[in-house]
């Protein structure tokens, strides 16, 4: 495959990309791990953040409750443009077909969620948004791309003379080597490296993994949002219970029944009360019997649920918090470029600076829009190389924004000995012990051994090994951050240092 944009991957950022490209005659390709439509945007339930102009709301409430959110670590100029540039965004993917839920009377729902200061949350099917934007993003891609490529997964990224020429993928049959003027990384999260996540099977961090292997600079990957309600069940991932049912009345109930967060807190607050709140006990519950029609509400859950054999309307729903999005990721400016030239990073993969120490709720499919739009601009235009925007300031010297520190990451050594199924699991379960809500410097270090016999278990070129490479790397990463971080902000408390401290409002740069 030779093309004049590789896209790799196939949620909202990676779609909004491709069509925008390929409706501008550029000739594009996508590159994906699963099916076109199977990815963690699929999963989404919460939303979608956007002040319309027929709102009540503002884009300011919009930026203050982002601000708020991220503890201290948003880039207040990354969030001005996501707030701005979102509404029109969210009224293009209704145009390309995106049918969102409406009142009787025609007009757009409006939900709230935590963390949000108003109700500004645009839903589908009531908790199927996700896959409603899917939806109408693979119907658009369809037939408009150059070359779609299925079950590929990212080994490397190709930098020639300090500029990025391609990629190398695993597939079926084999290793290959795909030419491109620009690569476009939307490769999404990194919540498999954790036993209890919403994410699905391929979120393994290829993205993030194969830019710390090249030496692309990033940032915040210590930040791991963990959603607080994920239903407590077998099923893998996760089944979510959608942010819209506290913010239609239901609350959070504790051990012995009793009411003991606010429901509409930010997700880092919730999560936290909820892991210190369960002491002995492995979840809590979720009390949504006073939410009225929630079959016609909630359709898709209410589906999951009974599948489950609960039923909302009667009985409290058994919950517990489960890794969900990566906060941090490869450092862009504010059109999406890395410090590579041509290579650009958008979506969940991408650290714009917008979500900074925890993403507000609903702001991850409004992010992967807006920054795709802004990224296919740049790439019509020929910017290859970054700006001095965004979180990419601090890297070129530009002043503003949050100043960064480095951050040497001390490479473990692998160790061999279980299969990389095995592996993959006892990392997984050292991750969520260890690398958690709740963290310290001693269960921090007790999780590299994992990440050591991970390692050595990745040796190989088969897809398994592949995937377990690039968690072992995404958690060397992380695990380096968390240690380095001397406080509790945003996504995790450390429990020797209980509170934020404001020597520690810098962002973690790692680069080769």
């Amino acid at each position: 495959m030779t093309v004049d944009a590789l896209v790799v991957g196939s949620g909202v950022a990676g779609l909004s990309v491709a069509v925008r490209l390929a409706d501008a005659g550029v000739k594009v390709g996508v590159v994906t791990k699963a099916t076109l439509s199977e990815t963690t945007t699929r999963w989404a339930q919460g939303g979608v953040a956007a002040v319309l102009h027929d709102d009540e709301d503002s884009t300011d409430a919009h930026l203050a409750d982002t601000l708020r959110a991220g503890a201290g670590l948003c880039d207040a100029e990354a969030v001005r443009v996501l707030v701005d540039e979102g509404p029109a965004r969210v009224e293009e993917l209704i145009a390309l077909g995106a049918v969102f839920d409406r009142e009787a009377s025609g007009v757009l729902q409006r939900a709230r969620e935590g963390g949000h200061s108003h109700a500004r949350i645009l839903h589908a099917g009531g908790a199927a948004t996700g896959a409603e934007v899917e939806r109408a993003l693979v119907t658009a891609t369809v037939g408009t791309v150059s070359e779609i490529r299925e079950h590929a997964v990212a080994v490397a990224l190709h930098v020639e003379d300090g500029a990025c020429r391609g990629l190398a993928i695993h597939d079926s049959s084999g290793r290959h080597e795909l030419e491109a003027h620009t690569v476009v990384l939307a490769t999404g999260g990194a919540g498999q490296l954790f036993e209890v996540t919403t994410n699905p099977s391929e979120a393994t961090g290829d993205g993030l993994a194969i830019a710390l292997r090249a030496g692309v600079p990033v940032c915040d990957v210590e930040f791991m949002q963990f959603h607080p309600t994920a239903l407590h069940h077998p099923a893998m991932p996760r089944p979510l219970l959608s942010e819209a049912l506290r913010g239609h009345g239901a609350i959070l109930r504790n051990a012995a029944g009793e009411r003991f967060v606010d429901e509409l807190a930010p997700r880092h607050v919730v999560s936290m009360a909820a892991e210190m709140a369960s002491g002995d006990v492995s979840h809590l519950w979720l009390d949504a019997t006073g939410i009225e029609e929630f079959q016609a509400r909630f359709p898709t859950l209410w589906a999951s649920l009974a599948a489950a054999r609960l039923d909302p309307t009667t009985e409290w729903l058994p919950i517990a918090p489960a890794a969900h999005h990566l906060s941090g990721g490869i450092v862009t400016d504010l059109d999406g470029a890395t410090a590579v030239p041509g290579l650009f990073a958008v979506g969940e993969v991408a650290c714009t600076g917008v979500h900074g120490a925890n993403r507000l709720a609903s702001n991850s499919l409004l992010e992967g829009m807006v920054f795709a739009a802004r990224a296919t601009e740049a790439i019509e235009a020929g910017h290859a190389g970054p700006q001095g925007s965004g979180a990419m300031r601090a890297l070129l010297g530009v002043a503003g924004g949050i100043p960064v520190t480095p951050l040497e990451v001390e490479v473990i050594a692998p160790v061999a000995g279980a299969g990389p199924a095995e592996a993959r699991r006892a990392l997984q379960r050292a991750m969520t012990r260890g690398a958690g809500v709740v963290r310290s410097a001693d269960s921090l270090r007790k999780v590299r051994s994992a990440v050591a016999s991970a390692k050595g278990a990745a040796s190989g070129e088969t897809p398994e090994q592949i995937e377990l490479a690039n968690l072992a790397t995404c958690a060397e990463a992380l695990l380096a951050a968390a240690t380095a971080r001397e406080e509790s902000r945003g996504c995790h408390v450390r429990e020797e240092f209980a509170e934020p401290s404001p020597e520690w409002r810098v962002r973690q740069l790692i680069r080769a």
